[in-house]
């Protein structure tokens, strides 16, 4: 039987979480590692679902995984596989990144279409376009995508759309390609800064990251080192969120504040108080928030970065379902990203859909109900609401959330959650009344 979480809500958190390394970042890295005949260090890896099933593929491709607590072994000196497992890679989008770099070690490399969450269309045409434009011959076929090449060598790639994954993906084929590589209308996320930051310390040569346009000249080979994985803003932001929506008030250890800022400006609008330490040791930098009353009603906008990122639109919902007011809400990145809309309905939340557009208006309370993640940032969404709902609810589908939280029952106990992940159901009780 599949696990569910129970959790009785409208108790605010207090104390301190520490967050973990970034899901995203920890992929891009891992994917990139086979491109390094020597072995790699990282550390605090998180101990996520999605983690585990990229060491999963790292191994079925011949390489060494090891792994003790948050730190990861990973030795691709061995690698000579040119296919990727297809349950893998339908497993996982960010499977799908280990194609790039079987290309450029071995000049052949295929793999099926990528699966993951059911959020709206992610096309691969933009990987595609930018493996052709290095040299390589791509073909796809009955769900599979066959590369080929004689030798990778630089050329011009331009991003109809600055998507993370084919960003990070074409910036680390093109590291062993002979040339400059110039990506324009690149991502500029963090996790792409970290991943360049990585491949550099592993011996490439990488110019602009952060920025639009990404220069990459390529070098013979990449040799091993050790390397620590920036915190996770999407997990600090998600706890962030749950501390306001209980006016509670909430240290969270282990936060870079600029890559937040987008999310700590709309909270601040919000009237929810946020203060940040700057330390030398990112995971020692500390964000503490505070909420008391409701919180305004504001617009956000999801858009790549620097704009508000996507990944938190769902969880600021459930904050904005309790607000004073009403806020609309507009995705431009993901088409499909409201599917758990209804979910939050289902606790009483007042939110009309248009399209990419919700409108939210303010309710004064929440009620606990037996609810579904469809997502893993719907799951998020719905544990933040159920942590401020009156009565308990019952949330299922966490095979999404695990996909990117660590532990996020055991540090919500900590924070003072009644909350409770078990196999056993237990019986809800009924609504509870105003």
């Amino acid at each position: 039987m599949a696990d569910k979480v129970y959790i009785s809500g409208a108790k605010p958190l207090r104390g301190e979480v520490q967050i973990g390394g970034s899901k995203n970042s920890t992929l891009a890295i891992m994917a990139a590692c086979l491109l390094v005949p020597g072995e790699v260090r990282l550390s605090h890896v998180p101990a996520i679902g999605d983690i585990r099933t990229m060491a999963a593929m790292l191994a079925a491709l011949g390489a060494r995984v090891e792994r003790r607590g948050h730190e990861m072994c990973i030795d691709a000196t061995c690698f000579r596989a040119a296919e990727a497992p297809e349950e893998l890679v339908r497993k996982m989008r960010a499977s799908f990144y280990v194609l790039g770099p079987m290309l450029a070690r071995w000049g052949r490399a295929r793999a099926a279409l990528p699966g993951g969450c059911d959020i709206g269309t992610r096309p691969v045409d933009y990987h595609m376009r930018g493996l052709r434009a290095l040299g390589a011959e791509v073909e796809i076929d009955r769900g599979f995508i066959t590369a080929r090449t004689r030798g990778l060598t630089g050329g011009r790639i331009y991003l109809d759309f600055p998507s993370c994954g084919a960003t990070s993906h074409l910036m680390t084929t093109a590291c062993l390609a002979r040339g400059v590589t110039t990506i324009e209308n690149a991502a500029s996320e963090p996790e792409i800064t970290d991943l360049a930051e990585f491949l550099t310390r592993m011996g490439a040569q990488i110019h602009g990251q952060g920025t639009s346009t990404i220069t990459v000249q390529g070098v013979d080979r990449l040799h091993g080192g050790e390397y620590t994985v920036v915190p996770d803003r999407m997990e600090a932001g998600t706890y962030a969120v749950a501390a306001a929506i209980t006016g509670g008030a909430v240290t969270l250890r282990g936060v870079v504040p600029e890559h937040l800022q987008p999310v700590i400006m709309k909270m601040r609008e919000m009237g929810v108080s946020l203060t940040s330490r700057t330390a030398l040791d990112p995971y020692d930098s500390e964000l503490r928030v505070h909420a008391a009353g409701r919180p305004k009603a504001v617009d956000i906008l999801a858009m790549p970065h620097p704009g508000f990122p996507t990944d938190m639109q769902q969880p600021v919902m459930a904050l904005l379902s309790l607000c004073e007011g009403s806020a609309v809400i507009t995705d431009r990145v993901f088409e499909s990203r409201f599917k758990y809309v209804a979910e939050l309905r289902r606790m009483g939340a007042d939110i009309r859909l248009d399209g990419r557009t919700a409108v939210v208006r303010g309710v004064e309370k929440l009620t606990g109900a037996s609810v579904r993640a469809t997502d893993l940032r719907a799951g998020a969404a719905l544990i933040v609401a159920a942590l401020a709902a009156r009565g308990d609810s019952e949330i299922s589908g966490l095979e999404h959330l695990d996909r990117g939280y660590e532990d996020m029952s055991r540090k919500l106990s900590a924070l003072g959650a009644e909350i409770e992940r078990t196999a056993t159901t237990r019986p809800m009780p009924a609504a509870v009344e105003a």
